[in-house]
């Protein structure tokens, strides 16, 4: 066989293999999902992803199985999406503490969450909401910090643990006004917020679809949110803006990610899928009444938002000294 039949037969080889892949990209997807979350049930995370499972199940044609890895602060899912193989079938529903400030403070991670997924697009943002006891003196920010100074070493905050989205939150307030404040790690945001209630600890911030019923309760205080503008579901609570703190803002995010590599019809089909869920009404109006604002942000606009929270938290995390025990 001369170099002209070998180089034929090659290509014609190459052919029907880059037909076959299209063809198998092409008919993506032809089975159930699986969408990994690494929070336990009944969390605000797991919440959110169980609904934005059925609307993006419902443009695929496919089922969008929520299966939930909890354990190290949402580490261990987002370590099997990284691993996952690149065929769209196993994805992450990634919270932005999972890619922003866990691997910061867990060392020990096996993967670059800057580098080693395939991202797809942001779903939505959420803001927390400092909330103080209803005992507690302090009727605003300026007045907790105040008293931080005042005090020092009186003033508490409670958190979901080492390196949680709250407890990073309050790290920043802390840098940002030079008081002292006792971080008082918990075992999940219930425990940390039944304990500001009874007056045990100073203060906490939790997301905001969770500490809705506790400020129309009166159980607990709202002082401030971390969004820039203003939460249409607290429109009487300023922001930390607002309350004094320049330049504080801190809003988190749910994503839609997969495994490095993904093919580029299945990226395109999901993203695709993604916009269509962004747009649905129902889809909409379930998320904007949990206190969720709707992000229609692409891969590139999640690409900028990793970095730029990347370094934010590595400052904060390298300023207070914050590791995993």
């Amino acid at each position: 066989m001369n170099i002209k039949t070998l180089l034929a037969a090659a290509a014609a080889v190459a052919a029907m293999t880059a037909g076959a892949s299209a063809a198998a990209d092409s008919a993506y997807p032809d089975r159930p999902i699986r969408l990994l979350v690494g929070y336990a049930p009944g969390g605000p995370v797991d919440t959110t992803a169980r609904v934005f499972a059925k609307y993006l199940g419902d443009k695929l044609g496919q089922a969008v199985v929520v299966e939930n890895r909890a354990g190290a602060s949402g580490m261990i899912a987002s370590d099997a999406t990284a691993k996952a193989p690149p065929d769209g079938y196993l994805l992450g529903f990634a919270a932005s503490p999972t890619l922003t400030m866990s691997p910061l403070v867990q060392r020990s991670t096996l993967f670059d969450p800057r580098k080693d997924f395939s991202l797809i697009g942001l779903v939505v943002d959420y803001a927390n909401v400092l909330l103080i006891g209803p005992q507690a003196p302090a009727k605003n920010v300026g007045e907790l910090v105040d008293y931080a100074r005042a005090h020092p070493d009186a003033v508490s905050f409670g958190s979901a643990g080492i390196g949680a989205s709250n407890h990073l939150s309050a790290e920043l307030l802390k840098k940002q006004a030079g008081v002292p404040m006792l971080h008082v790690p918990y075992r999940g945001n219930s425990p940390a917020m039944m304990d500001v209630v009874s007056g045990k600890i100073t203060f906490m911030f939790d997301i905001t679809s969770t500490a809705i019923p506790f400020i129309k309760s009166g159980k607990a205080r709202a002082l401030a949110v971390t969004s820039r503008t203003r939460n249409p579901e607290l429109p009487d609570v300023p922001t930390m803006i607002e309350a004094g703190m320049k330049d504080y803002e801190v809003v988190g995010w749910y994503a839609l990610v997969g495994p490095r590599k993904l093919p580029d019809a299945v990226q395109a089909r999901l993203t695709r899928a993604l916009s269509e869920v962004s747009k649905d009404p129902a889809f909409r109006r379930a998320m904007t009444d949990g206190g969720y604002t709707i992000n229609t942000g692409d891969a590139a606009a999640l690409q900028q938002r990793i970095d730029r929270e990347y370094a934010l938290w590595a400052d904060v995390i390298q300023s207070a000294n914050i590791q995993a025990n």
